[in-house]
């Protein structure tokens, strides 16, 4: 797949099929996002990969949008070590390009993804659960599988619209 065929053919997915993904894609997954940039180097983040059916039903506990979680065969927490960070804001913006590769390497391996912000209201919950130290800051647990749809349309603004200025 081309880059950029895959930037805008990427969708959400929120449903998937009772197929499970390969453990070697899923480490493809999380390696892709361990590739994104960050400040210095410093790779802030950690990952907990969910297949256990009664740990991820207890996660899905956790966000009013439990279903996407108890539908996927995989979830994967994604936090911040906060040990490891120098600026807020940069390493904060480290952590949404980690989670953007994770997306992309999902489609790019046929399978669909995605990231699930709303349960960062649960983050001490869903950091107890995954028994992780409170250093790590959760940014989002992301689900991963077969897509059950492949039809998903989606439309954005034309790009002249977004761009403030050309000087």
């Amino acid at each position: 797949m081309e880059l950029l065929e895959g930037i805008y053919s990427r969708r959400s997915v929120r449903s998937y099929t009772d197929q499970v993904p390969a453990t070697e894609q899923v480490l493809e997954i999380v390696k892709a996002g361990s590739w994104a940039p960050s400040g210095l180097n410093n790779q802030p983040w950690r990952f907990v990969i969910v297949r256990d059916p009664e740990i991820r039903r207890q996660l899905a506990g956790f966000t009013r949008y439990r279903h996407i979680i108890d539908g996927a065969p995989v979830a994967i927490a994604v936090f911040c070590d906060r040990s490891v960070m120098y600026n807020d804001v940069k390493d904060h913006q480290a952590m949404g390009a980690c989670l953007q590769n994770m997306l992309l390497a999902a489609h790019g391996l046929g399978l669909g993804a995605v990231w699930l912000g709303e349960i960062l209201k649960s983050a001490e919950q869903v950091g107890r659960l995954l028994r992780v130290s409170s250093q790590m800051e959760l940014m989002a647990v992301v689900t991963v599988g077969y897509p059950a749809e492949t039809d998903q349309r989606s439309a954005r603004k034309d790009v002249q619209e977004l761009i403030l200025a050309e000087l």
